[in-house]
């Protein structure tokens, strides 16, 4: 949720941003209405609440003087105060009205509010999908013509090494389902224990968050706007699967007041993601790169908010030096603004070389998403004016499907056989080539 104080005070700096993320930016001006709305209607509660205390100041003292007072004066007490109980209790219907209108506009702002996407950083670049800012590239894609040999994908890879089942993932559960199976399992279970042991190392608790959330903790990550086409709803529930543990995480204190001193806070979640995959039909159908089911280790930090550009790029150093034991060729972009989520205000992403494909592709991503979840999630932390929402930033450690297509066909050998990168050996008993079980 973005600052009401920015809502009223800098409007034009939100319909920038809503122009830049190739949103709506009449969204700002129906918020803004929405405001003023409910600022009209707090403004009428308060008077009517005021007048029927100063009313009430009134009728106490009036029902003391009937009791006292002689025969003769008791009629014209009497009168006096019928007069002003009528009064009362016409003023109490208004009032009733009135607190209804309030809620009424309250709901009515929180509505528009909603709607609106977090600010984007003024440095992010501008623009689609494709309009990216290239930050650094590292490691060589192999040359597989001077090795002498064609590479072969990770679907093949995955067949001959026994570690990908597609066909009766298909089969059990439809398109862009799989199983993995023998070292392709065992290959999961290395990648989780080495992305744990590395974010424990570096100060992050580990958690097994719950998959299954209530609507509260989708909609505060941001996750029920733009994205809601690609989450699973539980409707006979009212829950709903969650498509990163980043959501599980950020409502983990959700409705609390964090210890400043105890700030940054560092997670980092071991969890199932699912994806409809909405807008995909077509791309990626081959093999496990963009499935509706995966697991994925992804840190969580709650900051105080003048700490969280460090935080970010603490972040991006954490997946850069995961990619780097993994030894694979990558390069890291600064996503444009029409390509971030609704609660990132500056996102990097890591792209692995994946040789088949001639390309680089997204393997990790770290977004900064400021206050804008704290707020819808109500997380905040002590401050010079009070509790103020604190910052939350994400990054994803390893997202395995995609860790693993990388790892096959970077580190593939012309008998089809895989090199296991070093940093990975001791979690795979010590095995430095994965073979095919019939060689």
């Amino acid at each position: 949720m973005i600052d009401i104080k920015i809502l009223r005070n800098d409007p034009q700096r939100l319909r920038d941003s809503q122009i830049a993320r190739g949103e709506n930016p009449e969204l700002v001006d129906a918020a803004i209405e929405a405001d003023a709305k409910r600022r009209e209607a707090v403004g009428s509660f308060d008077t009517l609440r005021a007048s029927q205390k100063e009313l009430g100041k009134k009728i106490g003292p009036l029902h003391g003087a009937l009791k006292k007072a002689s025969d003769d004066e008791k009629p014209g007490v009497q009168a006096e105060l019928d007069d002003l109980m009528a009064k009362a209790n016409d003023l109490a219907a208004q009032v009733k009205e009135a607190e209804a209108a309030q809620r009424d506009a309250d709901a009515a702002l929180d509505e528009a509010v909603l709607a609106l996407s977090n600010i984007v950083d003024r440095r992010a670049p501008v623009g689609g999908e494709e309009d990216f800012t290239v930050i650094d590239e590292f490691g060589q894609p192999r040359d597989f013509a001077a090795e002498g040999f064609e590479p072969r994908d990770h679907v093949e890879l995955g067949q001959l090494l026994k570690a990908i089942d597609i066909e009766r993932g298909a089969k059990v559960s439809g398109s862009r389902f799989y199983y993995l199976t023998g070292i392709g399992a065992q290959l999961e279970f290395a990648l989780v224990n080495l992305a744990i042991q590395f974010a424990t190392k570096n100060g992050f608790t580990p958690v097994i968050p719950p998959s299954l959330v209530k609507p509260a903790a989708m909609e505060g990550t941001g996750f029920l706007g733009q994205a809601a086409e690609n989450v699973y709803q539980l409707e006979q529930d009212d829950m709903y699967l969650v498509g990163t543990a980043e959501v599980p995480l950020a409502a983990y204190h959700m409705d609390e007041v964090l210890d400043h001193d105890q700030l940054p806070l560092r997670y980092a979640g071991y969890s199932p993601c699912f994806r409809r995959e909405a807008g995909s039909h077509g791309k990626d159908t081959r093999g496990i790169f963009r499935v509706h089911w995966f697991d994925k280790v992804e840190m969580f930090v709650f900051c105080d908010p003048a700490d969280a550009e460090a935080e970010h790029e603490r972040l991006l150093g954490f997946e850069k030096e995961f990619l780097d034991a993994l030894e694979l060729p990558y390069r890291v972009i600064d996503v444009a603004t029409g390509d971030l989520g609704a609660s990132a205000a500056r996102k990097f992403d890591c792209e692995a070389w994946v040789p088949t494909q001639g390309r680089y592709r997204e393997v990790t991503s770290t977004s900064n998403c400021s206050g804008f979840q704290a707020r819808r999630l109500r997380i905040r932390t002590q401050g010079e004016k009070g509790n103020e929402p604190v910052a939350t930033l994400n990054g994803t450690l390893c997202a395995i499907t995609r860790i693993i297509v990388a790892l096959l066909e970077n580190h593939q050998l012309s008998d089809g056989s895989v090199r296991v990168p070093e940093a990975l050996r001791p979690y795979l008993g010590g095995a430095d080539i994965l073979t095919p079980p019939n060689q």
